[in-house]
């Protein structure tokens, strides 16, 4: 295995993929690093994991009080895993181009020493004009096939930026939000990394691109070492691992949000559409089986409402919006509940496939070893 250079940095080709709200933020993020790989925070709404911050806003309907305790706690954690990782590999923050912190939240990374930010959840063509000012900050964007990668690049090419690198990611075996247009499209054999990647490096060449400059990192399913070869093999650079992450000692969720992405069995994870329009894969909870039976229900009598949260999370919400094509609950108040531990309200975003050690709850320094040695 070759080492991943991103940007100014260079290190193991493992990348600790970005997972909200608050799953991986300085903690787990800092010690990926350590072991000389991209430890990554999610962006969204971290004032959770900060007391102060939740106390000043917790019940608040002051919209731009909490968006700026979330750009607080976010300049919080990027300065604690920079410090808690000693210079060892590199930090980077995912921010959701759904969101609608998005570009406040670029800004904030960028200016408080992020050395990569990773953009998914749409398509981030605006991001080397939000980053222009930090030129030294990595540029990663996330898709799932050869035509979003092509749009964002040549898009880039008239900012005189590209990709630092591009992460390429399966829906048939990723949790959270999915780069599929609907549900039927989540098992498309045309997101096989065999297929894609060499699609992806086609396009970058056709753009003008030298397509050997930039990785490619392959994500979702990477759960073995065989399974990190075999990427590499169909042409990555590095692989982005992120529920094994989420069921380490290290990651900052609850005990009991490891213990349910641990024990989840085949039939306990299930597809749906989210509220922000995309095919979302996640844990059947208590709170997520009954409302997957209510959603035909739901759907008919979706209508427009004021955000339950007063501060507008998703730029496009199914619920908010009233859009009967997507999801109509309140994601960050399930994905909330997940991070304290709440097994019958949360939201349990998760991967397809096993982790590595089971029911066990390891240091993330043992996963490291596993996958790259």
């Amino acid at each position: 295995m070759t080492n991943l250079r991103l940007g100014g940095k260079e290190g193991r080709p493992l990348v600790q993929g970005g997972m909200g709200v608050g799953v991986s933020a300085n903690r787990l993020a800092a010690a990926v690093a350590r072991e000389g790989c991209v430890g990554t925070i999610s962006s969204v709404d971290l004032r959770r994991l900060h007391p102060d911050l939740m106390q000043a806003t917790g019940r608040s309907r002051d919209k731009q009080a909490i968006e700026q305790a979330n750009l607080t706690a976010l300049e919080r954690e990027i300065g604690a895993a920079r410090e808690a990782s000693g210079g060892r590999g590199a930090i980077a923050v995912n921010v959701m181009r759904a969101v609608t912190q998005y570009p406040d939240y670029v800004r904030t990374a960028c200016a408080a020493g992020a050395d990569a930010i990773v953009a998914g959840a749409g398509l981030a063509l605006d991001l080397p004009e939000l980053a222009r000012d930090w030129p030294r900050v990595a540029l990663v964007p996330i898709v799932s096939e050869a035509r979003a990668a092509s749009l964002i690049t040549r898009r880039w090419l008239r900012k005189d930026r590209v990709p630092d690198a591009i992460v390429v990611e399966h829906p048939r075996y990723a949790g959270g939000h999915l780069g599929a247009m609907s549900l039927g499209e989540v098992a498309d054999p045309r997101f096989d990394f065999e297929r894609v990647l060499p699609e992806i490096r086609a396009a970058l060449h056709d753009a003008g691109v030298d397509a050997e400059r930039v990785p490619l990192i392959a994500a979702g399913g990477i759960n073995s070492p065989q399974r990190a070869r075999a990427a590499l093999a169909a042409g990555a650079a590095a692989v982005q691992v992120g529920t094994p992450f989420a069921v380490t000692e290290e990651c900052d969720a609850h005990p009991n949000f490891k213990r349910v992405l641990a024990g989840a069995r085949d039939e306990d994870i299930v597809v749906f559409m989210s509220v922000a329009g995309l095919p979302a894969r996640a844990v059947r909870t208590p709170w997520l089986a009954t409302y997957l039976d209510k959603l035909p229900q739901l759907r008919r009598r979706a209508k427009q409402r004021r955000c339950t949260l007063a501060w507008d999370c998703l730029a496009h919400c199914g619920l908010r919006d009233g859009l009967p094509q997507a999801g109509q609950f309140c994601i960050d108040h399930h994905l909330a509940a997940a991070l304290r531990g709440d097994v019958d309200r949360g939201l349990f975003f998760r991967g397809s496939e096993p982790v590595p050690f089971g029911a066990e709850i390891r240091p993330v320094r043992d996963l490291v070893r596993y996958l790259l040695d």
